[in-house]
């Protein structure tokens, strides 16, 4: 019986002093170490975390911001690209349009005085008695005719507004009368005719305007 006492003891502390199973102690130690320090680590990490994914979002809020600014002035600078362009072929149509608006003045004395010829020939005279006046005659009113015709093909528009309302931007008014038979407000009298280029005045009519008696 004592014998069989001393056999258990031996046992047990063969078993405890075993190479195996003091090897697996430190592990099992490590183990219960790391579930035991696992959470508090991870809760150590988390406000470095936080603080990285604030930085981040920041970093995004300031990149949409300038992305937001820059595509404001991209559009705004197609805006005013596109403003000018429209200025500039403006500017380039009315320089083809109105560029003769000079040379053409300098031509309109030239028909006012074709005008008063034709107008200063005696009606009466002209008849086969007299047919070197008739002959030249005829050969003004073809060349005011003809020059009228130059006028119209490059959009230069004789302005004879007798009877028309007064316009004063198409007429210049050089005195009020009243006359009998006329509105007033009308014009009554043209002394010199005027001229308009591609529909912009270049000559205003002079005229005598009626008014109320």
């Amino acid at each position: 019986m004592a014998s069989w006492g001393v056999r258990a003891v031996r046992q047990s502390y063969s078993l405890v002093a075993s190479p195996a199973l003091i090897r697996a102690s430190p592990r099992l130690l490590c183990t219960a170490t790391q579930q035991k320090n696992g959470p508090a680590s991870e809760g150590a990490e988390r406000p470095e975390q936080s603080a990285a994914e604030t930085l981040l979002l920041e970093e995004k809020t300031q990149l949409e911001d300038q992305l937001k600014d820059m595509m404001g002035k991209y559009k705004r600078a197609l805006a005013d690209t596109e403003n000018l362009r429209t200025r500039t072929h403006k500017m380039i149509e009315d320089a083809k349009l109105y560029g003769i608006q000079g040379f053409c003045k300098d031509l309109l004395e030239v028909a006012d005085i074709l005008e008063k010829a034709t107008d200063s020939v005696p009606k009466e005279e002209m008849t086969t008695q007299n047919p070197h006046l008739k002959n030249l005659y005829d050969g003004l009113v073809m060349t005011e005719v003809q020059i009228q015709k130059v006028f119209t093909k490059h959009g230069l528009v004789k302005l004879n507004p007798d009877g028309q309302k007064f316009d004063p931007y198409e007429h210049e008014a050089l005195f009020h009368t009243p006359v009998e038979g006329k509105e007033p407000g009308t014009v009554a009298m043209v002394t010199k005719v005027g001229y308009k280029l591609h529909g912009r005045t270049l000559r205003p009519a002079l005229v005598g305007v009626a008014k109320a008696p």
